[in-house]
């Protein structure tokens, strides 16, 4: 066995062991938290930085957060996106950031007057306002920092691989304590919705995203990184594992978003292939789908068809259901009322899910981060989507050669249009779609420089 193989053999299978171990002693989940902080620090501090392992210790962070959050490993619940900040603040102090990064200088700055305006109009008493706004808020700040300093930072393909790798290794980890959590399939299954005992007994909309995540990840390693026959197998076994635990889950946004990206990814490495590597490209992807169809008929078997229906929008008993979106489309349609009620500045941070407790006497939090900014900024609202929306394509315009671009961008679109941004994921893979990917390293990238201060 060559060595690449053997030690990407045991990277896997040691992320395997830690699912296992977090099963059987939960309260190992603290302990890893704590690792992943603290051993993401000194590594950073330790390198100065000098190869982005800022940008590689917040990827890890990403990829653990659902797997924390549903052992109970967080310190607390935000412990992901500050964890982001913090490294990436510290790989900025280090090795600096682009000075032309002004669009998101000013997204940060059109924050302030919701969070000024939501310290003023809530009118919470029990629960302490400060909290409740940064709650709300933190997944934005995440995005800023994160795009501040992955703006036009130059980086080659194999260390986006690598990155993506490092994101996906906690998945892993996810993934086989689900396999070990979940009960037969044929006992629990009654229902076309989703279920939180096949989700690790957590939310099953942030665990579908984070497997539709590893899903997309391992996938670009088959196509893309899968330089032996072991490692090929390997992947593919992950893709297919990963696949089969997200579709039980039933809930649809997070993988529907990790089959579109992994399509977008598909197109853009198709477009940039010469002859000889679209011919190996077509039977390759003859034989992934082959084996994709292969895991829906058996995740149709092993559900007893009512995969099937769920994805078809329809009850156990294949009646067509009412609503595709499961009421999140009132709550859009609510938000979107409170903006033309509140079109210049918005009803403030967090003030949404106060209004509806008011009209409706039931606490619902947004799914939606679009229709969000609109009724708690309001035009602010649309000028923060504009920057955040166009400027990756604007950057892409001078980097054309870089296919993960869109599959980034489009993961972020559609993942904050039905988890919003509860966790660190939409943030942190939204601000890789700015990274400046070539083939090899290049020095003449303006940056702000910056005395080391550690």
């Amino acid at each position: 066995m060559l060595n690449k193989d053997k030690n990407y053999l045991l990277l896997i299978v040691f992320h395997i062991l830690i699912g296992i171990i977090i099963f059987g002693f939960q309260g190992f989940a603290k302990v890893y938290s704590a690792l992943i902080l603290f051993g993401g620090l000194y590594f950073v501090i330790k390198t100065r930085n000098k190869n982005n392992e800022a940008l590689l210790a917040a990827a890890y962070i990403v990829g653990s957060e659902v797997f924390l959050r549903m052992t109970n490993g967080n310190p607390n619940h935000e412990f992901s996106k500050y964890g982001v900040i913090l490294f990436l603040s510290l790989g900025m102090l280090y090795s600096g950031f682009s000075k032309n990064a002004v669009p998101y200088w000013i997204f940060l700055i059109l924050l302030i007057p919701g969070i000024v305006i939501g310290t003023q109009t809530l009118n919470l008493t029990t629960v302490d306002i400060r909290k409740t706004i940064s709650f709300n808020i933190s997944g934005s700040i995440c995005l800023g920092f994160a795009s501040l300093y992955c703006y036009n930072r130059k980086i080659t393909y194999k260390e986006v691989n690598n990155l993506l790798l490092v994101m996906g290794l906690p998945i892993v980890s996810c993934t086989m304590y689900l396999i070990l959590f979940t009960p037969d399939l044929k006992e629990i299954l009654v229902s076309t919705g989703s279920n939180a005992e096949t989700s690790g007994g957590f939310g099953p909309n942030q665990v579908a995203t984070a497997l539709g995540l590893g899903m997309f990840i391992f996938f670009s390693r088959i196509i893309l990184a899968s330089t032996t026959k072991l490692q090929f197998i390997i992947n593919l076994i992950i893709v297919l594992n990963i696949t089969f635990r997200g579709l039980v889950t039933f809930s649809r946004g997070g993988m529907i978003t990790g089959f579109i990206m992994i399509l977008i990814l598909i197109f853009f490495s198709y477009k940039n292939s010469k002859y000889n590597g679209k011919v190996k490209l077509n039977y390759l992807l003859v034989f992934i789908g082959i084996t994709m169809s292969s895991i829906w008929v058996y995740t149709e078997s092993q559900t007893g068809g009512l995969i099937g229906k769920r994805y078809a929008n329809e009850d156990a008993l294949g009646r067509e259901k009412a609503t595709q979106f499961t009421g999140r489309e009132e709550i859009a349609s609510s938000e979107i009322d409170i903006f033309l009620e509140n079109p210049f500045f918005g009803i403030g941070v967090a003030k949404g899910t106060e209004y509806r407790l008011e009209q409706t006497g039931q606490v619902t939090a947004s799914h939606n981060e679009i229709t969000r900014l609109l009724a708690e900024h309001g035009a602010i609202g649309i000028l923060i989507l504009l920057i955040l929306f166009t400027t990756p394509i604007f950057l892409y315009l001078d980097n054309k050669q870089n296919i993960f671009m869109y599959c980034f961008l489009f993961f972020w679109l559609l993942t904050i249009n039905h988890a919003a941004m509860r966790t660190a994921a939409p943030s942190f893979v939204y601000a890789l779609s700015l990274l400046k990917v070539r083939f090899n390293k290049d020095e003449n990238e303006i940056i702000v420089h910056r005395e080391q201060i550690i």
